[in-house]
């Protein structure tokens, strides 16, 4: 990589930090802010809140309406997006070269100075209750808020990001405020960019229009206790859905790494153990995967699985005898590079999307404090042996407790997650080999 194109990173007075990386061969810019805030961050009595925010930043500020933003941004061929995570909440846009002033300065606006309107936010809200009815009717997503609860029960990290009809309906306009004054801070952001940019006008654009933003430091919330257990819904759907999940290293861990080749190995793709036996030996699912998240205390390691009721049974002995054979064996070198190359290639894939880097900066920096080389990333994932991989699906399955969500099977639903949470077991080990 030349000079020209490496990543430039400046700090403002305030403590708002401002990345971007050049892509001479691109005509667009993508840019915008991350927030170091998300679900997490959130008291019980702030439930949904951050999305909520998310939601209301568009809904019109005291220089334009929620229809002069969409124009405004649109009338240059731009779009503007955000979205909420537990630990994050961003807001982005895209813009050809030369607009990037357009898009900051919309973004600037709806961040600092939204109106948030009551008759906003009644609508809003219900756009959101309709939002979480709707989960109620997916299936996958319904196992997923399911297996983050049973995971992490009564706490914020184990709350499904969107809220709860209650929640959300409680929120006020003073609790926005709040939330967003305290939250909010210089040096809980980044604004990143990637694309046609230049580094110094990207800078004297965010100096300009957040220099004034405040740079006092933001607690990082409550700390995640992880516990496992079983959940299910008794709601019928044409397939069940199985998700199976164990404790897994954060960002933080040095196995973090490992928890993600495995994740490649068991259920990253066509070639995946899980994929090859439950799916092309056996024909029990279209589809199953596996995934391994982190955030800065935790991690989750997840299989996730659908089929019809009357296969259930032996798709849970399928994945617990894979889970229990990587767990007893390590993977070979063989296996081993290729679930590498899967992740190596899905990084420096990334590098070649505007939007993909400009997230994937501002990410490091929130978790990191620095940028991070795609050299030094790879580096990780090379260092990643077949023994380390053993080992952390042992301490996983065979040393935790499972957290396990079935939804879809009605009344048998229950019974499918309890058998599913004993795959880890000794006694499982033994009948699943």
């Amino acid at each position: 990589m030349s000079a020209a194109t490496n990543p430039e990173l400046s700090t403002l007075a305030n403590g708002l930090r401002v990345v971007t990386h050049p892509m001479p061969h691109l005509e667009t810019i993508s840019l915008g802010i991350w927030v170091a805030t998300g679900a997490r961050h959130e008291s019980e009595s702030e439930h949904g809140i951050s999305h909520l925010l998310e939601h209301m930043a568009f809904k019109g500020t005291m220089r334009r309406s929620a229809r002069a933003i969409a124009e405004e941004i649109e009338q240059v061929g731009g779009d503007l997006n955000a979205s909420t995570s537990l630990e994050t909440t961003a807001y982005y846009a895209r813009v050809l070269k030369g607009d990037e002033g357009v898009a900051l300065d919309i973004l600037a606006d709806i961040l600092q100075e939204s109106r948030f309107a009551e008759e906003d936010l009644i609508r809003e809200k219900e756009v959101i209750l309709q939002e979480i009815a709707g989960i109620k009717d997916s299936p996958e997503e319904l196992a997923y808020d399911l297996l983050q609860e049973v995971a992490y029960p009564h706490q914020p990290v184990g709350r499904p990001i969107i809220g709860t009809p209650a929640s959300v309906s409680a929120i006020t306009v003073a609790d926005l405020r709040s939330f967003l004054q305290r939250h909010y801070q210089s040096a809980n952001m980044v604004i990143a960019a990637a694309g046609a940019v230049h580094h110094d006008a990207i800078v004297r654009h965010a100096a300009a229009l957040f220099g004034s933003l405040n740079g006092r430091p933001v607690g990082t919330g409550v700390s995640a206790r992880y516990r496992g257990g079983v959940r299910h819904a008794t709601k019928s759907f044409e397939q069940s859905h199985l998700l199976a999940g164990y404790p897994s290293p954060s960002y933080r861990d040095p196995a973090f790494y490992a928890a993600q080749v495995l994740s490649g190995l068991l259920g990253g793709g066509m070639s995946s153990r899980l994929f090859q036996e439950a799916r092309e030996n056996r024909g029990l699912c279209y589809s199953i995967y596996s995934s391994a998240w982190g955030l800065g205390d935790t991690g989750l390691f997840a299989v996730h699985a659908a089929t019809g009721p009357e296969m259930m049974t032996r798709l849970i002995e399928v994945v617990g005898g894979e889970l229990c054979r990587v767990a007893a064996e390590a993977p070979s070198e063989r296996e081993v590079a290729r679930s590498k190359a899967q992740l190596k290639a899905g990084l420096l894939m990334g590098l070649e999307s505007s939007s993909a880097r400009a997230e994937q900066m501002a990410r490091q920096l929130l978790v990191a404090g620095r940028l991070l080389a795609a050299d030094e990333l790879i580096g990780r994932v090379d260092a990643v042996t077949p023994e380390a991989i053993r080992a952390l699906a042992e301490t996983m399955v065979a040393k935790s407790v499972a957290s396990v969500a079935v939804v879809g099977a009605g009344r048998r639903s229950r019974g499918f997650a309890e058998a599913a949470s004993r795959m880890g077991t000794a006694s499982a080990s033994k009948a699943m080999t």
